[in-house]
């Protein structure tokens, strides 16, 4: 373990950041992304085409995420003895392989399987993204080099629905999984290009994850991502019928609204990554409090204020962007040895949230509409924000204790 740290805190004191291989870890997130999200915006087509219900070719989004979680628990120990340069080219090209699988899917099976590539892919390359780019650039540039990361997030979601759309009506939907494949091939060419070579550091077997969320802070700190998760999603997943029959703005404005969300959470990707370097505990405890204070504040403007609602919707944009980035730098804060076992457990913990969110808004939803959905999101945030502040102890960097 000792051995493990030693290898990995001299791998993150490089001297020159490696900007280009940062770049080509966006990249990647960026087709990572995209791909997850294209079904959703492709899914009355794809069921025509494949001549199934719209429910069973969503089960494509399903199968993706549960093999994204079963993934981000397994990979580090399955690749523990492997060059991190070739585990991530390999995922770059499962995402290629995936996306043009389900381009030329011939029924709903094979298009199941090739999803389920993605999912691993996805699940492997988020698990290991925090330890690499904590290998790639100085202690003290991880936030700013994590905020570049996520960025590819946040543009694969402005881009990601609008686009598949769009191009779906031009060229089909097939043919957008294979401009999606195009991407895959894009972000592969310039990872071959820049990323280093990578030992495996750490000694990651399946007993470690439990040894890891058994480290002070780290179960504490999981269970808070998983509240600050759950609550977002609660929102996120909800937030068009909230506008339509709350707020009562139209298709169009929905649209709208949806887009000015996107482009804010890209600008509170580098907002975050601004504010960790200048104070992690106070960034992770105010963003769930603002999204917490911005949700109540929709329940209780309710409708007849569309202007404000947009404000709103934009400003926790803002907020959760900033989120990914800053438990991303806690974890390579917390768990500097074992910074893949941990990104594996905070991707299990998102993956968890999502499902918990939806599934537990959709309850709330039938039974008190939209309104209760964002009531019950919005106090869920504000418990997460008093348990960050309560147990949330960061790491300064070796720079900032110098």
């Amino acid at each position: 373990m000792i051995e493990g740290a030693q290898r990995t805190g001299a791998a993150s004191a490089r001297e020159e950041p490696a900007w280009g291989a940062v770049v080509s870890m966006t990249l990647g997130v960026f087709g990572l992304v995209t791909a997850e999200f294209l079904p959703a915006s492709l899914l009355t087509p794809m069921a025509a085409d494949l001549g199934v219900t719209e429910g069973l070719a969503g089960q494509a989004v399903t199968a993706t995420a549960v093999v994204a979680l079963v993934t981000s628990l397994l990979v580090s120990t399955a690749t523990r003895r492997i060059d991190r340069r070739i585990v991530l080219l390999s995922f770059s090209i499962l995402l290629t392989v995936s996306n043009l699988l389900v381009a030329f899917a011939p029924g709903l099976p094979a298009l199941l399987l090739a999803r389920v590539l993605l999912g691993v892919a996805l699940g492997g390359f988020w698990t290991m993204s925090a330890a690499t780019v904590m290998r790639l650039v100085p202690e003290a540039l991880v936030p700013r080099a994590l905020s570049l990361l996520f960025s590819g997030v946040s543009a694969a979601t402005v881009a990601a629905a609008p686009m598949g759309s769009y191009f779906g009506d031009i060229i089909g939907w097939r043919g957008v999984f294979v401009i999606a494949a195009g991407l895959g091939l894009l972000a592969l060419a310039v990872q071959v290009a820049t990323l280093p070579r990578m030992a495996p550091s750490g000694t990651t077997r399946l007993r470690t994850l439990v040894e890891v969320l058994a480290r002070p802070q780290v179960g504490f700190g999981m269970l808070a991502v998983l509240l600050v998760f759950t609550g977002h999603f609660a929102f996120f997943t909800y937030i068009r019928p909230f506008l339509e029959t709350v707020t009562g703005v139209g298709i169009t404005g929905v649209s709208g609204i949806l887009l000015g969300f996107g482009i804010a959470n890209f600008l509170g990707t580098f907002l975050g990554g601004f504010l960790l370097e200048r104070s992690m505990r106070l960034t992770m405890m105010l963003m769930p409090l603002t999204m917490g204070v911005l949700g109540l504040g929709l329940v209780a403007v309710g409708g007849g204020a569309p202007v404000a609602n947009t404000a709103m919707v934009a400003l926790w944009g803002v907020a959760f962007g900033a989120v990914p980035v800053a438990w991303s730098t806690w974890l390579t804060r917390t768990v500097p040895d074992e910074a893949e076992s941990a990104g594996g457990l905070l991707v299990a913990a998102v993956q968890l949230a999502i499902a918990t969110g939806a599934a537990a808004g959709g309850a709330i939803f039938d039974v008190s509409g939209a309104l209760g959905v964002f009531t019950a999101a919005g106090f869920v945030l504000l418990v997460a924000a008093v348990m960050i502040t309560v147990g949330i102890r960061p790491r300064r960097t070796a720079a900032a204790a110098a």
